[in-house]
């Protein structure tokens, strides 16, 4: 079985926040480091407006810039499939280097494809993820705090800010899904695009 017919299945684990917060996703094994980023920004959800960063081992991988060093690989140009065949199974992803999100994450497993399934996709998880730009670990703490007791300070505030109800122990799938099937899109997109390239590339022209 080719890389091609493979997904990897994914273990997402935001750290220090109690309870915890988790998903589980599956990719494609032919998925870059970009594309998992992608995917984690779908189902956490967050909106996708600052740097990410994933580290292994002593590499890190994200996107290329001189003030980040000389050492920072383009995480376009490293597939998931790549990383299991050097064994990797377990590595880390920050997200907004100001509110530092820190994620550990374990490809668990390594199963067939399923033809008639959309990649990528939520298989598994718990609890809300954190809004985006809520003040890091701190913030999220206070904003919990205020959303659940009109009598807070700063109820008013952050609750005016959230727009919307927030029960920290429910998944907002409605939205997951919504962001999941937009990313599925593009991915179908982009990839119909290569391949007609490629026809192009091979095509023969006539005289």
């Amino acid at each position: 079985m080719s890389r091609a017919d493979e997904i990897a299945r994914i273990r997402i684990v935001l750290l220090d926040v109690t309870p915890q917060i988790w998903r589980t996703i599956e990719v494609p094994s032919t998925a870059s480091l970009r594309g998992l980023h992608d995917a984690i920004q779908a189902v956490v959800p967050f909106d996708n407006r600052h740097l990410f960063l994933f580290e292994i081992g002593d590499r890190r991988y994200g996107i290329p810039d001189r003030e980040w060093g000389a050492d920072m690989r383009d995480a376009k140009n490293i597939r998931i499939g790549a990383l299991i065949d050097r064994g990797v199974t377990e590595l880390t992803y920050t997200y907004d280097f100001g509110d530092d999100w820190r994620f550990h994450l374990t490809i668990e497993e390594v199963l067939p494809l399923v033809e008639e399934a959309s990649y990528p996709r939520l298989v598994g998880g718990a609890r809300r993820g954190p809004p985006e730009d809520v003040g890091g670990l701190p913030g999220f703490e206070e904003f919990l705090s205020a959303m659940k007791d009109s009598s807070h300070p700063r109820h008013t505030e952050l609750s005016g800010w959230y727009g919307r109800a927030f029960d920290p122990a429910e998944i907002d799938h409605p939205e997951i899904g919504v962001r999941l099937a937009k990313l599925v899109r593009r991915c179908e997109i982009g990839k119909a695009s290569r391949a007609k390239n490629r026809n192009k590339e091979t095509t023969p022209r006539v005289p």
